[in-house]
């Protein structure tokens, strides 16, 4: 049983990363951070990265935490990946995630680029920054949501 104190997940839009937090949350008692709710304004502009860093900073010293959300190409991940023990990298296939981001609501074309985009732009570089900043984490890639449940299922945390 693989045991997660901080934990990141990161994927493209409509991969499950707020239903796997949020499940894992309940799971493991584990406070969820939605980045979204820190990082957008009310009018959809996204925080210069210089501030995205010092939030996320602040964001990430409590000693537990789930980190929810991948900001693509505005994203400043070095922050909460030095303190992660677990990085979850949700790359479902992009059929799956369009359907579901479709069905959740109207998105801006911003959005569909970026998720039509995310495995051939977005997931080198996160996996880059993985390798930079998070080389002492347990790093698990999951593609489809047979595999979320499994991994979900053998994981706990220890109070």
């Amino acid at each position: 049983m693989a045991l997660v104190k901080r934990v990141v997940i990161l994927g493209p839009g409509g991969a499950g990363k707020s239903t796997l937090a949020r499940r894992l949350g309940e799971r493991t008692g584990l406070p969820v951070i939605e980045l979204d709710k820190h990082f957008w304004s009310a009018e959809l502009r996204p925080l210069p990265k210089d501030q995205w860093r010092t939030r996320q900073g602040e964001l990430v010293q409590a000693t537990e935490w789930i980190a929810d959300g991948d900001l693509g190409p505005y994203d400043v991940l070095e922050p909460r990946l030095r303190v992660a023990d677990t990085v979850i990298v949700l790359d479902i296939p992009r059929w799956r995630c369009g359907w579901r981001s479709f069905r959740r609501s109207r998105e801006r074309l911003e959005f569909w680029k970026w998720l039509w985009t995310w495995r051939r732009r977005c997931r080198p570089q996160v996996l880059a920054a993985i390798g930079t900043y998070a080389d002492h984490a347990v790093v698990e890639t999951l593609t489809t949501p047979a595999a979320v449940d499994r991994w979900l299922n053998k994981t706990v945390r220890l109070r």
